[in-house]
């Protein structure tokens, strides 16, 4: 992918795989931060009876990881049958005489 954000790149691939996105994140201007749908989601993608929720990063994996597993809506999330992904983002090393790096993906399923 070479998207310009994380969020772009899991777009990208998740529509290629067929799911219809919505991005579920906001700025609060007030606050001055991103806030995410249940403080955990990113992204909402729905496919063929299939609710997928995903958190986007391009580094620090593990810890969206604990923000999700620590959130008091996590069994609710569960509980109503939506998969949970965190899709990590890195540019993978530049090879020599190659091109531009490409970003290279990393899934962690919490569902």
């Amino acid at each position: 992918m070479t998207g310009k954000s994380p969020t772009q790149n899991s777009l990208a691939v998740l529509r290629a795989l067929g799911y219809e996105c919505w991005i579920v994140e906001y700025w609060n201007s007030f606050t001055r931060k991103r806030v995410d749908l249940f403080g955990m989601f990113d992204i909402l993608a729905l496919r063929d009876g299939e609710t997928l929720a995903v958190q986007t990063t391009t580094s620090g994996v593990a810890a969206r990881v604990k923000k999700i597993t620590d959130s008091p809506y996590l069994d609710a999330v569960r509980k109503a049958g939506w998969r949970i992904e965190v899709h990590g983002w890195r540019k993978a090393p530049k090879v020599k005489g190659g091109k531009a790096q490409i970003w290279k993906q990393r899934v962690v399923d919490l569902s």
